[in-house]
């Protein structure tokens, strides 16, 4: 097949083989997979937009290489979003054209900080990352979700969960963005503590792989700067193209597993429930999740747990 030219917001992109086959096991292509991406923009955009990105290439598809990208390497079209970061420019996924540049690079894995560009070290959100042990029922996962809403609620903190797209769980509390990385890893490492006081049989905060056992792992301190986590509707280098899905707490309590969310499902799953990701970007949500009381307490009371609030 020869290459496609596509036309997006009015900027023209060549699309090199695009019946390259990027995901073997389920059959998808590099243009279904553009296919995709551009069915599924107006629920990412509102996420992605001037974040940094940092792409997962796969030249020969998952199964071959895999190259990591933080800047623009050679030539990009001059339309492409960029900001000037450390000397480098950087990509901004602010639009389609976007979206459509990067996956036809094979940026299979699209990656996100918690940070914007213009207001670095302030993060939107809280996150814990829950990852759970190799071949750990994702019941177990799903268990120490719920106790964790439990207690995000017991604080006046709304919260919202989605899929890493490959075997874990992760957790957002979107906030305004006025408290920095330090005050975020002061809660985050306040809440964690509380949570292996309440399952220390489960959980570990331990993050030398090797030393977690057979513990599912409360990452709390993935949130810090320069860090980043899958964007909401990214699809994973996993055999069935699995996608980093928003979920709902109902889900939660029904019970899924991360495979049950695919690039063949997730258009039609949106179509149905709606865009699950559109509070963890809302800034009414973020104005009204205030976290000064907490972070009072935990400097005035720092050997005090989340039930003494």
């Amino acid at each position: 097949m020869t290459n496609t030219v596509v036309t997006i917001e009015n900027k023209e992109i060549s699309i090199s083989h695009p019946e390259r086959i990027l995901w073997p096991d389920a059959g998808v292509t590099k243009f279904q997979y553009i296919q995709y991406l551009m069915e599924i923009a107006p629920f990412m955009l509102p996420y992605t937009t001037d974040r940094m990105l940092m792409i997962w290439r796969y030249p020969e598809g998952i199964t071959g290489r895999r190259v990591e990208e933080r800047s623009i390497h050679g030539t990009a079209p001059e339309w492409l979003p960029r900001v000037i970061y450390g000397g480098k420019e950087r990509i901004l996924l602010n639009d389609r054209a976007a979206l459509v540049w990067v996956a036809n690079r094979r940026g299979c894995e699209l990656h996100v900080p918690f940070d914007k560009h213009y207001r670095k070290e302030y993060p939107t959100e809280l996150v814990f990352d829950l990852d759970p042990a190799e071949d750990m029922d994702f019941g177990v996962v799903l268990q120490v979700a719920l106790k964790l809403h439990e207690v995000l609620s017991s604080l006046s903190l709304h919260s919202f969960p989605k899929t890493s797209g490959a075997t874990g769980l992760q957790i957002f509390v979107p906030v305004e963005p006025k408290y920095t990385f330090e005050q975020a890893r002061q809660i985050n490492e306040f809440i964690a503590k509380y949570m292996l006081q309440q399952l220390p049989d489960i959980i570990t905060l331990e993050r030398v792989v090797e030393r977690r056992g057979s513990k599912l792992y409360f990452d709390y301190l993935q949130l810090w700067r320069g860090r980043t986590m899958a964007a909401p509707y990214s699809v994973r280098a996993k055999p069935q193209a699995t996608v980093s899905a928003p979920v709902t707490w109902e889900e939660a309590a029904r019970g899924f597993v991360p495979a049950d969310f695919t690039i063949a499902n997730m258009t039609d799953r949106i179509g149905r429930v709606g865009d699950l990701f559109r509070f963890v970007s809302s800034e009414e949500v973020r104005l009204n999740q205030q976290l000064d009381k907490v972070l009072d307490f935990i400097q005035k009371n720092p050997t005090s747990s989340v039930n003494r609030i």
